[in-house]
């Protein structure tokens, strides 16, 4: 990878690496070494395994801390909500994460570079590669600048196992306002790269969209933007606003 690419990179991670060769390898999926073995001789995975737990750690801690009187029950759905791949998937695509990946032909035809489950392993490849540059306290840093709005709204907006159409369906039905639907409002792409299109209406009123590589990701993001902008609009303006 070029130097202005990688100073772009840790631009948007938000940590300037001592050793880039980690951060290069944090981007290289397995699909890249086996066509490339010169230039790609390892992928992100040990890397990955390594930033998941760094993550889960962070956030661990944070929500300890950030939650003195929740129960051990509640702070294991809130983490599970900040560590799902959904939740990995948002912030990588936020960061514009894909662009820097290193793909192997068939995932690069195949629009691997969006791909949930590809993008959310980088991120936490790219944990792991920042632990071990410059150890727990700048992964946590990290971690925390790119989780921060997240955290913020964790406690209202959190669902287990990223579960966002039962929590804003919950939500709905407790203020009596019926159930929300969810419509298909277009697909796009070749068969193997499909993305779809989502809205979802409360009383006949749009409250969000989503898209994603399958209609059931469609609708989970979609809900769990509509999930954000009720709790926002019902915090009112002034709390709406607040970090």
């Amino acid at each position: 990878m070029a130097d202005a690419d990688l100073e772009r990179l840790e631009a948007v991670v938000g940590h300037r690496f001592r050793d880039r060769h980690l951060l290069e390898t944090a981007v290289v999926h397995r699909s890249a070494p086996n066509e490339r073995p010169g230039t790609c001789p390892e992928s992100n995975e040990r890397l990955e395994f390594l930033g998941d737990t760094v993550l889960d750690l962070v956030i661990a801690q944070a929500l300890f801390i950030r939650f003195p009187a929740a129960t051990e029950g509640e702070l294991t759905r809130y983490k599970a909500s900040l560590v799902s791949e959904l939740a990995l998937t948002e912030v990588a695509r936020r960061i514009g994460l894909g662009a820097f990946l290193v793909l192997g032909r068939g995932e690069e035809e195949t629009d691997g570079r969006d791909k949930a489950s590809i993008v959310s392993d980088a991120l936490e490849a790219v944990f792991g590669a920042v632990y071990l540059d410059a150890g727990l306290e700048a992964a946590e840093r990290v971690i925390l600048g790119l989780f921060g709005k997240g955290l913020d709204s964790v406690g209202e907006t959190s669902a287990p196992r990223g579960d966002y159409k039962t929590a804003l369906q919950e939500w709905t039905q407790a203020r009596g306002r019926g159930l929300p639907t969810y419509r298909l409002t277009a697909t796009e792409g070749p068969d193997h790269a499909r993305r779809y299109t989502v809205n979802v209406l409360l009383e006949g009123e749009e409250l969000a969209t989503g898209r994603g590589s399958s209609k059931r990701e469609a609708e989970r993001l979609a809900a769990q933007a509509a999930l954000k902008h009720l709790v926002g609009s019902e915090a009112g303006p002034t709390d709406a606003a607040s970090p």
